[in-house]
């Protein structure tokens, strides 16, 4: 599925792969360490619909739009819009000592 998406994830610097997943959780596009990863995307939209949850603020008018989940090695970005899941993975990095 490694066929270029119209979103323009692949310009992101340093990207290492995406997924695009739509509301029900199936993926539209993919490339990358992430191309055909059905089981990861299958994790981040779970994650999002139980962060989704979580009132940000009182009155309810805030709502998620990004997620980060940071591993020792890399970064998985997740946003959403349009109906849609983008999620981008970026090397993360490291504090200069």
């Amino acid at each position: 599925m490694a066929v270029p998406f119209p979103h323009g994830l692949d310009k992101i610097p340093d990207v290492q792969g995406y997924l695009v997943i739509n509301s029900d959780g199936a993926v539209l596009a993919s490339s990358g360490d992430l191309e055909n990863e059905e089981n990861i995307a299958a994790i981040v939209t779970r994650m999002l619909q139980t962060a989704t949850k979580i009132p940000i603020s009182g009155d309810r008018t805030q709502t998620l739009k990004r997620m980060s989940v940071c591993y020792r090695d890399f970064t998985l970005m997740a946003t959403v819009s349009n109906q849609k899941i983008f999620v981008v993975k970026r090397p993360l990095k490291q504090d200069s000592e």
